[in-house]
């Protein structure tokens, strides 16, 4: 390695930042690792080359002395002593500058946390709850109960997964660390501690309720305030519902997630509410007065006025969903839906004859059905603009 350039083996330039390094070290590492050119025995003569490279140049000392004398700084040219190097010590150090990029890659996959985790006290994992409700307990709101299954802190053990007189032990394969170092070739991996999984310490008596996990499935029964307002997707969160910490750590949060079921006569649109109203095709044409449902369960009246059409809307204020913290209310909408009869016996259809004759049906100037007869006279217009 004496004729190398350490910054042409990563690729880099002279001045490149040590995050420039590290990115160009782990592309070059995972591209050469041996395990995934078992084919090319060549690989690893480049990988070693690449470690050797950025464990020079990430080491700020070791750079500088590097820039400023070269390979010379650590081929014991310098006075560094047979085989130690110029500074602080020569030869491969490959396997630390690995260790470093592989516990950033794959420390979690590895069963990890990063370096030094030790198994201290844990805080509880966060619960959900989804929650169905009609729309008339979202308009009012509720307080309801709710049971939840819930991994709670042992009583016999008080958490500890001891048994009663007895505690846990450091553990012995890690020191207390909860993760132990392994050298595999010319790097080190480190990992979960397999004798105590990472917590550190191990129970020889553990508690015979929990068997010493210090934690009991339990189910558990809660009140939950729902306020008035809530639409689906809303959550409410609950501090420290959740599950118990491990080893005395705090409990987790509860979040409860509201789904409001549909209705079977009003569609919401935020505070506001729709109502699709049919009527008769005599009380469209000649008006009057229908009443509607409301949500707070009472009835209200509508004036409908003579020659309503299908889809006309009539709005009434303050008769919509509550508005969540807040003492107003939005609007309900009723929307008209003009019905055509159906089933007629022969004396009604000989009426309705009766009516449609009298209308003038077919003519341009039909003042009864203005949007059909304009309709009719556009149609008329477009044929006669073919025709020229």
């Amino acid at each position: 390695m004496a004729d190398k350039d350490f910054y042409d083996v990563l690729g880099v330039a002279r001045d490149a930042s040590a995050d420039e390094l590290k990115k160009a070290y782990r592309k070059l590492a995972m591209k050469y690792h041996p395990d995934q050119n078992k084919d090319n025995p060549k690989a690893e003569e480049k990988f070693k080359e690449i470690n050797e490279a950025y464990d020079i140049l990430k080491d700020e000392q070791k750079r500088a002395a590097y820039d400023r004398y070269g390979n010379a700084a650590f081929d014991g040219s310098m006075g560094g002593g047979p085989g130690g190097g110029g500074f602080g010590g020569g030869g491969f150090g490959g396997a630390g500058a690995f260790s470093d990029i592989f516990e950033d890659m794959f420390g979690d996959f590895m069963g990890g946390g990063g370096r030094g985790r030790s198994g201290g006290p844990m805080r509880g994992a966060d619960l959900q709850y989804t929650m169905e409700m009609s729309l008339e307990d979202a308009y009012k709101g509720k307080e309801a109960k709710i049971k939840i299954p819930v991994n709670d802190s042992c009583d016999e053990c008080n958490g500890s997964g001891a048994a009663s007189g007895s505690g846990a032990q450091n553990c012995s394969t890690c020191n207390g660390a909860g993760r132990v170092r392994q050298q595999q070739g010319f790097f080190t991996i480190e990992r979960t501690c397999p004798s105590c999984n990472g917590e550190g310490a191990v129970i020889k008596d553990p508690c015979k309720k929990c068997h010493g996990a210090g934690r009991v499935k339990k189910s558990k029964t809660l009140k939950v305030k729902i306020p008035a307002g809530v639409e689906t997707g809303r959550r409410i969160r609950l501090s420290g519902e959740g599950e118990a910490g491990v080893r005395g750590g705090p409990r987790g949060d509860l979040y409860v997630m509201i789904n409001v079921k549909p209705h079977k006569l009003f569609q919401r649109d935020a505070a506001n509410l729709y109502c699709r109203v049919p009527i008769t095709v005599t009380r469209a044409a000649l008006g009057g007065e229908i009443e509607v449902p409301t949500i707070e369960g009472t009835r209200a009246s509508v004036k409908v006025p003579a020659g309503t059409q299908t889809g006309q809307q009539f709005r009434l204020r303050g008769k919509g969903m509550t508005m969540l913290r807040s003492d107003s209310r939005g609007d309900m909408y009723i929307e008209i839906y003009v019905e055509t009869p159906v089933n007629l016996n022969k004396k009604q259809q000989d009426l309705l004859k009766e009516l449609d004759v009298s209308m003038g049906d077919g003519k341009s100037d039909n003042k009864h059905s203005p949007e059909s007869s304009g309709f009719f006279k556009k149609i008329r217009e477009f044929w006669d603009d073919l025709s020229e």
